[in-house]
């Protein structure tokens, strides 16, 4: 059974995004919470958590405050932000904050459904702001920027489309174990501890994939 948080301020926006999170499967346990403080208390007293999802307009603490809180104490749950402030300053702030998606209030549904079936799979999705900038077609290209093989630059264009490790392994005909040990090379390159970090820093420098 998968088990999900919805961190909501708004009673009728949480519950439809609970009705809306359970077509993603059978069974699916979606827990509510109406501020920081009370996420936090649910998230300590129970185990077994999948997923997050967190809106950044909380009474009690920002939603960028509580990602930093949940990724120093609970860093096996990834997260994801549903937030009507989708500029791409927000989106690259919520992910180099520690999220692992980013989904716009103004987006369907299924584009929802996506994201959380994305991240759940291990992945990183946000929204193309968050992966492009204006100056990253006449940027270097990231291999000449960091020093990249050719291998590790096509893992990492995988990466950056919101590919999971096994859709990067059959994809590129590679077992798991070699795109992780490419996955570690990468994160080294660029200064970098996980797939959402490594995002910001090629949107950050500009570079072309």
């Amino acid at each position: 059974m998968t088990k999900i948080l919805i961190v909501e301020d708004h009673a009728l926006v949480r519950e439809a995004m609970a009705q809306t999170l359970s077509r993603l499967e059978p069974g699916i346990e979606c827990v509510e919470a109406k501020g920081a403080d009370d996420a936090l208390a649910k998230l300590e007293s129970a185990a077994d958590w999948d997923l997050a999802i967190i809106d950044l307009m909380l009474p009690d603490m920002n939603g960028f405050s509580l990602l930093a809180v949940l990724a120093k104490r609970f860093p096996d749950v990834p997260a994801i932000v549903v937030s009507a402030m989708d500029d791409e300053a927000s989106v690259r702030r919520a992910i180099k904050g520690g999220a692992s998606g980013f989904v716009s209030k103004a987006s369907s549904g299924e584009t929802m459904l996506q994201a959380v079936r994305v991240v759940l799979d291990g992945g990183v999705c946000t929204p193309e702001a968050a992966t492009q900038s204006p100056g990253r077609r006449g940027g270097a290209p990231v291999s000449e920027r960091f020093g990249l093989t050719a291998a590790q630059t096509r893992v990492l264009e995988l990466l950056a489309q919101g590919k999971t490790n096994r859709e990067i392994a059959d994809l590129l005909g590679l077992s798991e174990g070699t795109v992780k040990v490419h996955m570690s090379a990468i994160f080294r390159a660029l200064g970098v501890s996980n797939r959402a970090q490594a995002l910001v820093v090629i949107t950050r420098h500009g570079v072309r994939l």
